[in-house]
């Protein structure tokens, strides 16, 4: 395309260096180095141009939260001297290994010492230095802030299909970063407690916010603007974006939020935490509940890698009842507490393959619903085998229903527009043969199909075209609030008295009160599903 070879000509190298007194950042061509150099808060760092874009890769946002910071809400990062390299994604957050999911962890280091992040822009072109006052109305791009999915257990900011060149091109400034999970970043325990009455349990939650803190203080330095920021994620990611749609101490570090396939799974109480937090304590050698926090955090970090499972972990969810998470998505939302802003919400085709992808048995699910399994098959016309069955029921019960509730209710305080992503590659067909699996649509939303490992040599023409009209649907969402591409039709909004919703299967169209019947009965069970669980 015309655009993207226009971007990628006469890249400039520039310097970075802070206007005392304005605290504009102004840039200028340097004649030593063939990167570019931005000065942050924290000191300057160096990153490297290909192709148009300059990626910054591995930038400390917070303190290590190591030794004595373990298990506390993250600190500032330290200042340092000189010019930082910025050629490298930091350490992975340390993770279980899950079978299956090899692909959505970074082969990376794993360390505790993992809060970092990398940060997407365009290469900078003028050959002089900027004056203060193109400085100041030099215009900002708008920054897409990505929240990686993993059921809070697993992955990072630095795989493939997260790279944001392409969205770069697409005039963004792209973000992505790791934040704590399992249980050095979601953890309670009676010694905590003591130590700190109802404080922070949420640990990921609050990197998530300082990650977003952070973005609010630098990234003018990169070209984008601080007053245009759009969250977006996926799975764990997407539920994130909710939770932070809902937490009183994300108010104005974002301004939209796109959450792709939530999932309706009630979160963990206090006290249901402190219970797990126990077992774990017991599980590294500790005498349980008597455990001092002094001997939780003399732990090696790497003997909390391995806990995984309902014994020890509340993943896929989060704990209600610290200042970052007081109340659930749900509550928040059915009292209209949540931040009223631009929201895109959606599912995949085959949502339960994520189930299947943990080991769980979905047929057995199924069987398990007695004589509703009856009633399930009469929502679902046709002959249907069990495992498709229980897919589809799976996916319409966690997520598609779910997401219709949040989306109603959300769409009477901000504009609302939902989504359903069934777009099989022709490549993928013997693959996907129940549709489109979970986290399958995420390199369409950012474009990335020939960079991602599972679908390199797999994709064709009519796949890129429809990743250029996905992340183009994304990126002027991100612009302008409104969900817009040229190579798409108009996106109109849902509302409780409009069920609409963007289609993207063989062709892309909006459908009208999509699977109403069966949809509306799962949404009334929602919020059931959705009372928090001691």
């Amino acid at each position: 395309m015309r655009w993207a070879r226009t971007m990628a000509v006469g890249i400039a190298i520039a310097l970075m260096t802070s206007m005392q007194g304005t605290g504009l950042i102004l840039a200028r061509v340097s004649q030593q180095s063939n990167s570019l150099v931005v000065q942050t808060k924290q000191g300057r760092v160096e990153g490297v141009p290909a192709d148009g874009v300059v990626s910054f890769k591995g930038i400390p946002y917070v303190a290590p939260p190591v030794g004595d910071l373990r298990w506390r809400e993250p600190k500032p990062a330290a200042a340092w001297d000189g010019v930082r390299k910025a050629d490298a994604f930091g350490n992975t957050c340390l993770q279980p290994e899950v079978p299956g999911f090899e692909t959505a962890v970074d082969k990376g280091v794993q360390s505790e010492d993992c809060l970092y992040l990398n940060v997407f822009t365009a290469a900078v072109t003028t050959t002089t230095p900027l004056t203060d006052a193109t400085a100041t109305n030099a215009p900002k791009r708008p920054v897409m802030v990505w929240i990686h999915g993993g059921a809070y257990n697993i992955g990072s900011g630095s795989l493939a299909s997260y790279d944001g060149a392409p969205l770069v091109r697409q005039g963004m400034v792209v973000v992505t970063f790791n934040y704590r999970l399992g249980q050095l970043g979601f953890f309670a325990h009676p010694a905590l407690e003591k130590d700190s009455p109802q404080g922070a349990v949420n640990f990921g939650l609050y990197d998530q916010i300082a990650a977003l803190q952070w973005v609010q203080k630098n990234i003018a330095a990169f070209g984008g603007d601080p007053n245009n920021v759009t969250i977006f994620g996926e799975s764990a990611g997407g539920a994130a974006v909710l939770a932070l749609f809902t937490s009183p101490l994300a108010k104005g570090l974002f301004h939209k939020g796109i959450a792709q396939s939530y999932y309706g799974i009630p979160e963990a109480t206090r006290a249901k935490a402190i219970s797990l937090g126990t077992n774990v304590a017991s599980a590294v050698g500790l005498d349980g509940a008597n455990a001092t926090a002094e001997e939780l955090r003399a732990v090696p970090a790497e003997q909390f890698k391995p806990f995984k499972g309902v014994k020890y972990s509340s993943a896929p969810v989060v704990t209600v009842g610290d200042s970052v998470m007081p109340q659930s998505i749900l509550s928040a939302f059915e009292k209209g507490q949540e931040a009223p802003l631009p929201l895109i919400l959606g599912s995949v085709s085959n949502e339960g393959s994520v189930a299947v992808g943990f080991g769980i048995d979905v047929t057995a699910l199924l069987r398990n619903l007695g004589a509703a399994r009856i009633a399930a098959r009469l929502l679902y016309l046709g002959e249907r085998d069990d495992e498709t069955l229980a897919l589809e029921v799976v996916r319409d019960l966690v997520y598609v229903a779910p997401v219709l509730r949040l989306a109603t209710l959300h769409s009477r305080r901000a504009p609302t527009w939902r989504y359903y992503f069934g777009y099989v590659p022709a490549g993928l067909t013997d693959t996907w043969k129940y549709g489109v699996s979970h986290g399958g649509e995420i390199a369409f939303a950012f474009n990335t199909l020939d960079m991602t490992p599972d679908f390199i040599g797999k994709m064709d023409d009519a796949d890129r075209a429809m990743a250029v009209q996905v992340s183009g649907y994304w990126s002027a969402f991100a612009a302008t609030g409104v969900p817009a591409s040229s190579a798409g039709p108009a996106w109109p909004q849902h509302t409780s008295r409009q069920d609409r919703l963007m289609n993207f299967g063989d062709t892309t169209a909006v459908q009208r009160n999509f699977s109403r019947t069966r949809l509306s009965i799962f949404a009334t069970l929602y919020p059931r599903l959705l009372t928090p669980k001691s």
